[in-house]
């Protein structure tokens, strides 16, 4: 089993305050409470690293995970239910904008999506922004302990025809498909 130490390094508001390294950077692009935290923490094999909640719109900042110098995560806001005003969702959406188009470290990005539920509107609404600008995204199905075995492969395939491009499978109860995603992304980092 591959295993990524991994640490917290930083939050930062906006691409001014991101922090300066080299490596090969991830940002993880999904709706609120959608398990991008989780993903972090089953990924580190560490529960406690990223914060998660019940609640959606818990995520404020950009958060920056090292893992084992080989490349970072950084956990966005999620994009749909959040209790926040209209004015910091503004704020959040042009500081997020301003961070996906011009950090130079990103790799791809990844777009996170619910296995217990169709696309939502939000979600195809992120992608359509990502393709307009031609940036590298691939997509991760989370939740999909919640769905039965037999449904995995038709649940990947209408990612697939949706939105293209690679598409992973991901549990963070059972830890299902890390080691594949670890693998993935390393080979990611190579290229």
């Amino acid at each position: 089993m591959n295993q990524l130490n991994a640490s917290f390094i930083i939050s930062a508001e906006k691409l001014s305050q991101c922090p300066d390294f080299s490596l090969p950077e991830f940002p993880l692009l999904g709706r609120s409470n959608v398990g991008k935290s989780s993903f972090i923490n089953a990924i580190a094999n560490n529960k406690k690293l990223a914060k998660t909640s019940n609640t959606p719109g818990k995520t404020r900042l950009i958060n920056f995970f090292n893992f084992s110098d080989n490349l970072i995560l950084a956990d966005l806001p999620g994009y749909g239910y959040a209790k926040v005003s209209k004015e910091a969702q503004e704020k959040w959406q042009k500081n997020l904008e301003e961070y996906l188009l011009k950090r130079a470290q990103i790799k791809s990005l990844i777009q996170f999506i619910d296995a217990r539920h169709e696309i939502q509107k939000n979600d195809i609404q992120m992608r359509e922004w990502v393709s307009a600008y031609n940036l590298p995204i691939f997509t991760i199905v989370t939740k999909i302990d919640y769905v039965p075995r037999g449904q995995h492969q038709k649940i990947l395939q209408n990612v697939k025809k949706q939105f293209g491009g690679d598409v992973l499978l991901f549990s963070a109860v059972d830890r299902f498909y890390c080691e594949k995603i670890i693998e993935y992304l390393l080979n990611m980092c190579k290229n």
